[in-house]
């Protein structure tokens, strides 16, 4: 018998959302917090993610050439993403990463490298770990695309989790730069897409250090109300 499943039934695994037993070694949602995942529709805006119609396109001039999501951010979504920050259920990484190998748009993922947002250096030193790094991990090895760590995020950048709209687009509150030449297709990862803001600015950096091309692809999308 596995070692997994030998501790599965020693300590039988909880879903990582709602805690209810009874899971299978392998799963880290239970069959209904999977079910009541916030899909995305189909038709939606390519640029930024949204349903159509977005009206004003937030990425609209951005400098990432397209976007997408899997989920909006709500409900059994958010409460996923916050036990992978917050309660360290790392195994929803993987969980994420499956969904977007198997929903994202081809074109976007063809030839490509994928590129994490990096966390602020004190969210990463307090977890012990980057959330968008693991999901960009587990994404390279759904999808067999290189994995480099291009970017490196100023340590006087500001929070973006909880910040209004406003704070989060004001001018030089995120700074990344690029640790070297970027390749030239690259492909930004991270585990929600809010305003925009911090993808433009990474991808602004990667555009200056040679890349010709970035998209953007989370797992979860801020729906504005």
């Amino acid at each position: 018998m596995p070692c997994e499943d030998l501790l599965a039934l020693i300590v039988p695994p909880t879903c990582a959302v709602c805690r209810a037993p009874g899971l299978r070694a392998a799963d880290v949602l239970c069959a209904a917090c999977r079910r009541a995942l916030p899909w995305l529709p189909a038709g939606r805006c390519e640029r930024c993610a949204l349903p159509r119609p977005c009206r004003r396109c937030p990425a609209a001039g951005a400098a990432f050439a397209a976007a997408w999501s899997a989920v909006a951010y709500e409900g059994v979504a958010r409460d996923a993403v916050v036990a992978l920050k917050f309660d360290r259920a790392r195994a929803l990484a993987d969980l994420m990463a499956a969904q977007i190998a198997a929903g994202a748009p081809p074109a976007l993922l063809c030839g490509g490298t994928l590129v994490a947002v990096p966390a602020h250096p004190i969210r990463r030193r307090v977890r012990g770990f980057d959330p968008a790094e693991l999901l960009a991990r587990a994404l390279a090895v759904r999808t067999g695309l290189p994995l480099e760590r291009l970017l490196a995020r100023g340590a006087r950048s500001g929070r973006q989790l909880g910040a209004s709209r406003d704070v989060r687009r004001a001018p030089d509150r995120l700074t990344f730069t690029a640790r070297g030449r970027a390749p030239a297709m690259a492909v930004l990862v991270d585990d929600v897409h809010t305003t925009g803001t911090t993808l433009g600015a990474c991808a602004t950096a990667l555009r200056g250090a040679g890349a010709q091309h970035v998209v953007a692809l989370t797992w979860a999308r801020t729906i504005p109300r």
